[in-house]
């Protein structure tokens, strides 16, 4: 009989797994659990606009945010709308 060579895994690849499989779970869209907050998805609302902003002005992406597909449409939308009408920044001001 032949015998089965057993890998050791490496440090490095160890940790990756342990990284892959610690994750938090899935993200959930904060729009489709409550059905209210989709009225404030509006440029004039810069203040919770903003909470989908980078401190440097980029939109923060839909794996990040945790919205779905269709809402996070409608964020950035509303979005490049207030920064057109300058109530939310294009970038982050420079000192």
């Amino acid at each position: 009989m032949t015998k089965k060579i057993k890998l050791k895994i490496s440090a490095r690849l160890l940790k990756k797994k342990l990284r892959k499989d610690s994750t938090g779970g899935s993200k959930h869209c904060r729009f489709c659990n409550n059905p209210d907050l989709v009225s404030e998805i509006n440029y004039k609302n810069a203040g919770f606009l903003r909470k989908f902003l980078t401190e440097r002005g980029k939109i923060l992406p839909a794996r990040i945010s945790g919205n779905s597909c269709k809402y996070q449409k409608m964020v950035a939308r509303e979005i490049k709308n207030a920064r057109v009408m300058a109530l939310l920044p294009y970038c982050a001001t420079s000192y």
